[in-house]
């Protein structure tokens, strides 16, 4: 948990933010320094994500170097990235020296080749290894999040050994709530708690008090896996084991936490088909490059539903009231559609939908749709036969409403699970396929059916 450090009258992170950038323009570095010094170095990271790139550089300089590496490991890629490159080789092997292996693997990612080797020349036999060991796991991976720095035991020495060797320890790897039991071969059988050696008769052997049921994940699980497995289980650690069973590392809450948050970060970004880690100071034509692509696609798809509506120009020439309530018809449709895109692609997330269950969810879903669909399409009718004095167009919106709402609850429920299949992020352009499906769909019902029975 990052501390509450109350070093102003308000120390807010916006607050905090509006004297960090004043200390900065005053180019006061040894007012800034004083301020900083409490802080925490999540909290550091916010304020360096928060400035311009000149300030952000400035406030960088100022930083003490032995907060520097724990600074990066809490930066987003690109910003941390940004700030690599502006650091002498030196620098960078001074600041990873105290980086936990994990983190330091993030970042190793992103170093030119050269400064990754003087980096890799510097560490410790113990910690290349661990690092090197690190770095054959894919990123995003629970081998590539796990820690190395664990305590194990065996089952058949005493409570009393195992607390005399804890003593000797110091200080114990942080989150440190079970040890992790192994046999001769290195292979995981289980947990002893912290609480066990404590309360526990001293003679007690390991085997006999030891969680034989605790959990387990494989190297090659996904991060999101380790973040269902802990929210499920309310879990604190979590043993990471190879494929042989063999004792690898461990994964704490707080990483668990990080995943989630960041899990949650970037579909929300996704969703305006944006990158979790993209810079929010960085430079105009970067940032615009990026956003142009997702402008561009959603073009297209605007284009064919403008190409829909010019089918039936002749309609819409005669019976103006069309035009009025064409945004009625998709709009509904729109918002039907997201909520059970959102809820399946939430779904999709935890594990909730299969195969098995795709078929009930789809009818589900259907039956929501035409429910709504009879509702609201009467509501409509009535509102539209009371502005424009025509029972024809209010019969017809009220079937295109019904037809769209249907097709949206349908298009929310495959449309995320079809590009799941084909490995595509549904919450990075789920939103545009639907909003094509439903803005073609009512546009052509309500027209269709306007031209089939109006004119």
């Amino acid at each position: 948990m990052i501390p509450v450090i109350d070093n102003t009258e308000d120390s807010t992170t916006s607050s905090r933010l509006d004297h960090i950038i004043g200390l900065l323009k005053t180019a006061d570095d040894a007012a800034t320094l004083l301020y900083i010094e409490p802080l925490h170095a999540a909290e550091l990271a916010i304020l360096l994500e928060s400035l311009p790139p000149e300030l952000r550089q400035h406030l960088w300089k100022v930083l003490p170097a032995a907060v520097e590496g724990e600074t990066l490991s809490y930066l987003g890629d690109e910003v941390r990235g940004s700030i690599i490159d502006a650091m002498a080789r030196s620098e960078v092997v001074a600041a990873t020296e105290s980086m936990a292996v994990a983190d330091l693997a993030d970042v190793m990612d992103e170093l030119p080749e050269d400064v990754s080797e003087a980096v890799l020349q510097s560490l410790d036999e113990d910690r290349r290894h661990r690092l090197e060991t690190t770095l054959t796991f894919a990123e995003g991976s629970a081998g590539r999040l796990m820690s190395s720095d664990i305590i194990s035991v065996r089952k058949d020495v005493t409570l009393s050994v195992v607390l005399r060797y804890l003593r000797r320890i110091k200080p114990l790897p942080r989150h440190t709530n079970a040890l992790m039991v192994i046999n001769e071969q290195g292979v995981y059988i289980g947990k002893l708690s912290i609480a066990s050696i404590v309360t526990e008769p001293p003679d007690a052997l390991v085997a006999e008090v030891m969680d034989e049921s605790s959990s387990v994940i494989q190297c090659d699980a996904t991060e999101h896996d380790v973040a269902v497995l802990f929210e499920r289980r309310d879990l604190v650690s979590l043993a990471v084991i190879n494929e042989l069973g063999e004792l690898m590392g461990r994964i704490t809450i707080d990483d668990a936490v990080d995943i989630m948050l960041a899990e949650a970060d970037k579909a929300l970004l996704a969703s305006a088909g944006l990158n979790e880690d993209e810079d929010l100071f960085a430079p105009v034509v970067l940032s615009a490059r990026r956003r142009a692509i997702w402008l561009g696609i959603n073009l297209i798809t605007v284009f064919m539903a403008a190409w829909v509506i010019g089918r039936f120009e002749e309609a819409l020439d005669k019976i103006v009231a069309l035009a009025v309530l064409l945004p009625v018809v998709a709009s509904m449709g729109g918002i039907a559609g997201s909520q059970t895109l959102t809820l399946t692609i939430r779904g999709l997330a935890l594990g909730q939908v299969s195969s098995a269950n795709l078929k009930w969810l789809a009818n589900k879903e259907f039956m929501v749709g035409l429910l709504n669909g009879l509702g609201w399409s009467l509501v409509v009718a009535l509102v539209t036969y009371a502005w424009f004095q025509d029972s024809g167009i209010a019969l017809i919106i009220s079937a295109a409403m019904i037809l769209n709402l249907v097709a949206a609850a349908f298009s929310g429920v495959l449309i995320p699970v079809i590009l799941t299949r084909m490995g595509i992020d549904p919450a990075l352009s789920g939103a545009v396929v639907l909003t094509t499906v439903t803005d073609i769909v009512g546009f052509l019902s309500f027209l269709g059916l306007a031209t089939l029975f109006l004119l």
